[in-house]
């Protein structure tokens, strides 16, 4: 087992990594940038190393700083948590160059949501119809546009949080789409490929995590539902997924560990899944990192998954096999985002003087703020998850709205009016929602 972790991140997946290393007795460093110099978490890492500015390009993505804290430090792995350089494949072998573990995949080959396709034919998973590879060309996407069938969405081959994604209806649409979404690709994540899909409209999100050691031994932790989500981005995911037949369910886990497999993937990832209304079910990625909602997996089964990862990466085998696994009780999770509804959800920086947190039975903040805390306008707008876990769906549902109501946070404006009012909508209630709910019903957008 490693004696010294280094942490590649920020904020509450910073923290939630200190807490599991804290509790395997193994020693952290952390990264920070001069935002994050106040950040409490701080004085719980073992070792807090400032790499650069706030901008992320001067610090949380500069491998090169990365690399020379991890040797100041003198770590034996790399935790880089999600998003910054999580799905980076050139890290990942940067790290493994200078004998320093990954902890994590970073596949090329899954990172690249074409490449990615192509490995799901070769394994028999589902695909949703679409490009068989990079489209590159407006004249090439307006033919395949007309054999697929409109609508259409156009994808960034890179990177993900809804960036470099247009959906089409007509081939209008499509030649602006297309220039908007290579643009977004090349400003986002430094490649411009984009691929086509059809767009299945009234879908769900339904996605699969998945853990696989270095020991040939790969199962699933079951799904997670996050279809309510705004403008691609999630806002609330539990699992497990409130309309999924059984039969579905045992299908599409058993489709994500056979692509997985198919990989020779190793570490915790997950793989995302669209669902139409007749419940057939398609391939859309495979995430591999930790993932933001990875705390409802955490509380159905009773499985640390930071821990888990830390394991695997560390060369151990899985310590259970996949009829140890079970799904027990309903969990939700509410991203808890500093963002202003009224200004169509702008970022909304700033310090807070207020905070009252919720708690209770069947409650967990996974957060990292505090009163005082300035937010920094850097970074991305969410500043807490709030999960919850009771036996039934309908009292985790009630347990969640107490919690939001229990939530104070002032002056910041935040997502916390949109959760209570998708709490107490009917639909969600009943289960009879998809990805464009929140955007068209709630928002009337």
């Amino acid at each position: 087992m490693f004696s010294k972790i280094l942490i590649a991140n920020r904020g509450d997946i910073a923290l939630r990594i200190i807490r599991a290393c804290r509790e395997m007795s193994i020693q952290t460093a952390l990264v920070y940038s001069t935002a994050d110099k106040d950040a409490a978490y701080l004085q719980l890492a073992d070792q807090a190393i400032c790499i650069g500015d706030a901008a992320p390009n001067e610090s949380y993505l500069r491998i090169d700083r990365i690399m020379s804290a991890a040797e100041v430090a003198d770590v034996q792995a790399i935790h880089p948590g999600y998003g910054f350089l999580a799905e980076n494949s050139h890290f990942a072998e940067v790290c493994r160059e200078c004998k320093i573990e990954f902890i994590g995949s970073a596949m090329a080959a899954l990172g690249d949501k074409v490449q990615a396709k192509k490995l799901a034919r070769k394994a028999k998973v589902p695909t949703v119809p679409g490009s068989d590879g990079a489209v590159d060309d407006e004249k090439i996407a307006l033919k395949l546009a007309d054999e697929i069938g409109y609508p259409v969405i156009i994808k960034a081959a890179a990177g993900g949080g809804g960036r470099g994604m247009r959906v089409a209806h007509n081939n209008v649409s499509l030649r602006a789409g297309f220039q908007a979404a290579r643009a977004e690709a090349e400003n986002a994540f430094k490649d411009s490929t984009v691929y086509l899909e059809k767009y299945v409209e009234f879908g769900r999100h339904v996605e699969v995590q998945i853990l696989a050691d270095n020991h040939g031994h790969a199962l699933h932790l079951f799904e997670r539902d996050c279809t309510m989500q705004r403008r691609h981005q999630k806002l609330v995911e539990e699992s497990p997924s409130p309309v999924l037949r059984q039969s579905v369910r045992e299908h599409l886990c058993a489709a994500a560990v056979r692509l997985i497999k198919a990989a020779g993937y190793t570490n915790a990832g997950t793989v995302e899944f669209l669902v139409d209304k007749d419940q057939n079910y398609y391939v859309l990625e495979v995430n591999a990192r930790i993932q933001v909602e990875h705390p409802v997996t955490e509380s159905v089964t009773g499985i640390d998954l930071i821990k888990e990862q830390i394991r695997i990466a560390a060369g151990e085998e899985l310590s259970f096999s996949q009829r140890d696994l079970k799904q027990t009780g309903h969990s939700i999770e509410c991203r808890i985002n500093a963002e202003d509804p009224a200004r169509n959800f702008a970022p909304f920086p700033g310090v807070i003087h207020e905070l009252r947190l919720p708690g209770g039975p069947g409650v967990r903040i996974d957060s990292h703020v505090y009163a005082g805390y300035r937010i920094p306008p850097n970074y991305d707008s969410m500043i807490g998850k709030l999960i919850v876990h009771r036996p039934t769906r309908a009292e985790a549902i009630s347990t969640m709205k107490r919690a939001l109501g229990e939530f104070h946070i002032s002056p910041i404006k935040t997502t916390i009016p949109l959760h209570q009012q998708i709490m107490n909508n009917s639909s969600f209630i009943s289960g009879d929602v998809d990805t464009g709910f929140v955007q068209r019903v709630l928002l009337g957008k």
